[in-house]
């Protein structure tokens, strides 16, 4: 089924270097978010939580049936014969190897998020969730709970926006920038207002969506540096720490992808390891261990019917502040991971791809989250310290408070601050590219100036989010640019599938044979 079509040796270019419609429509949108919060932070701040609220309220079940869509189609081009085209043509071969494509599709899709929410959300659940699963007692629910949120509906949401993006990039030498996947039902319209539209929707989602991660970066930094060094936790300390990490991520995207990002990535990667080995071998190490594989082997059985189970026993104030906070942030970001994944995934097969993006990353997300999250519900349950008592006064403090209890508290405290600082890099810096890459029309080399302009907008608007209504605020701009996109995305899948089907069709016919 390869197409025999040689690839160029530079397939886009399609646009001039700042493809100018999508560059300014997206700039003018953050500048005036930027002064509108400035000028209205409390005006704003209440504004979000009516929207937040509102989209919880009817369009939940959207984003969980879309996401549930996503990973139905995902496994199904994984199993089927299209399983072996390859991205690139028959000679392609992989830019990056598997580690290094491991390590900036790991630190690009979970990052920050997952060292915020690894200790939180368990113990959350375990006091806050209503009865969703039937005859599941409260410590194992919580876990279930938590690896729905961050499973395979979410790395699902990556791989089938980066699948579609690396297909029509480069089986069909077309620009890698997110118009590209309408092609199928555009045609040449994708090049005109219409694919300038989906352009600008997917930068301001992946802007939103970045930024989120930077703010709950920030906060988390601030704890951590408060546990180590005694810092004062506020909101200015917060934007200022954005503006730091912000010009080291400013630096990395200058230095570009290899220089630059995929270094970052790698140390981001082994510091990790070496932070999850730490927790697992002075925790309760067999325990987490087991429950690990035994969460894994119960998630396989759940992971279908807990959407329905979310959207049909729970009140909207807990969908929203979970849920559908979650599948809008994962839609919001699948721009910028999807377009990032692509950008490096060049000579693998679709079946390669999907086993790399879907698999690899869920089965690793489960282990941080089974370590962290497990070894905080054993000392809560178990030991009868109150990690409970501590996340609901500060969700910040979690991951700080239960490294207190292990060894070596200080020592690792600063270790887990240094590792949501690389996260918080990497993300920035991967956002910014790609968000460069798209309003630069889809070169894969953009100019530097915008990646400067991109990631100092980022750092502004996760400021500006901070102020005007913290986790809140963050929260409702990733639900409220996920929605829309979510949209987008059921429509993406419906061109794929037909590229491909046209795709086999012409591979068969007798006149392709001959």
């Amino acid at each position: 089924m390869d197409s025999q079509r040689p690839l160029p040796q530079k397939p886009l270019g399609f646009f001039p270097r700042t493809h100018r419609p999508v560059f300014l429509t997206s700039a003018g949108l953050m500048v005036v978010f930027i002064l509108a919060g400035t000028l209205w932070t409390e005006q704003a701040g209440s504004l979000f939580t009516t929207i937040k609220n509102g989209i919880a309220e009817t369009c939940s079940g959207l984003l969980t049936g879309a996401s549930s869509i996503f990973l139905g189609v995902a496994v199904y081009l994984m199993l089927s014969p299209y399983g072996r085209i390859r991205l690139g043509g028959p000679g392609a071969e992989p830019e990056f190897g598997g580690t290094t494509w491991f390590a900036m599709l790991f630190s690009a899709g979970m990052g920050i998020g997952l060292v915020f929410w690894s200790i939180a959300e368990p113990i959350l659940h375990l006091k806050q969730a209503p009865s969703i699963i039937p005859g599941l007692a409260p410590g194992p629910q919580a876990m279930q709970l938590t690896y729905f949120h961050w499973g395979l509906h979410a790395w699902a949401i990556f791989t089938l926006m980066a699948l579609a993006l690396g297909y029509f990039c480069y089986r069909h030498h077309l620009p890698l920038t997110i118009r590209s996947a309408f092609h199928p039902l555009l045609g040449k319209r994708i090049f005109g207002p219409i694919g300038d539209a989906i352009d600008v929707t997917a930068v301001v989602a992946t802007m939103f969506g970045v930024a989120t991660s930077l703010g709950l970066g920030a906060m988390q930094v601030n704890s951590g540096l408060f546990f180590v060094f005694g810092m004062e936790r506020s909101p200015a300390h917060q934007v200022l720490l954005i503006a730091l990490i912000t010009a080291l991520a400013t630096t990395s995207v200058v230095l570009g992808l290899v220089r630059g990002i995929s270094r970052l990535s790698h140390f981001n990667l082994w510091l990790s390891a070496a932070f999850l080995a730490f927790v697992g071998l002075f925790g309760p190490t067999a325990e987490l261990l087991e429950n690990w594989i035994v969460n894994m082997r119960d998630y396989l059985g759940y992971v279908l019917p807990l959407g329905y189970w979310v959207e049909t026993r729970t009140d909207p104030a807990w969908r929203s502040n979970w849920t559908t906070f979650y599948l809008a942030w994962w839609t919001a970001w699948s721009p910028f991971v999807g377009m990032f994944i692509a950008r490096i995934s060049r000579g693998r097969t679709i079946r390669q791809f999907i086993l790399g993006c879907l698999f690899g990353p869920t089965i690793a997300t489960f282990l941080w989250l089974s370590l962290f999250g497990g070894t905080a519900l054993h000392l809560e349950l178990k030991d009868g310290i109150a990690v409970s008592q501590v996340v609901s006064r500060d969700v910040t403090q979690a991951l700080f408070f239960t490294l207190d209890q292990l060894p070596f508290s200080a020592f690792t405290a600063g270790v887990a601050t240094l590792v949501i600082i690389t996260f918080f890099v990497t993300s920035s810096d991967s956002g910014s590219l790609v968000i460069d890459i798209i309003t630069a029309g889809g070169d894969p080399d953009p100019p530097k100036s915008q990646r400067v302009f991109w990631a100092v907008t980022e750092g502004v608007i996760a400021s500006i989010l901070l102020l005007g209504g913290g986790l809140n605020a963050l929260q409702t701009a990733a639900i409220t640019t996920g929605l829309p996109f979510a949209v987008l995305m059921l429509f993406m899948c419906y061109a794929l599938l037909k590229a491909l089907r046209q795709e086999a069709a012409e591979a068969q016919s007798p006149k392709r044979k001959r």
